[in-house]
């Protein structure tokens, strides 16, 4: 079940990843395109389902926080 959730998850942050970078590189934001890039990169490399969320939270909501 996990394995399966996981993927689940890595596909969601991926596909905000993809919209955040495209966002990003349109907008010239850089808060938004790194955020995107995070996000469609950083499933690959957590294997615990919760870092992975925790991970995935933060980099959806940085670019509302941080503004640059």
């Amino acid at each position: 079940m996990s394995t399966q959730a996981w993927l689940l998850w890595g596909l969601f942050f991926s596909s905000f990843g993809v919209g955040y970078f495209i966002y990003g590189k349109k907008q010239r934001r850089a808060v938004a395109l790194l955020c995107g890039i995070g996000l469609m990169v950083y499933p690959y490399f957590i294997g615990n389902l919760w870092a992975m969320l925790g991970i995935g939270i933060a980099l959806l909501v940085l670019p509302f926080v941080v503004r640059v």
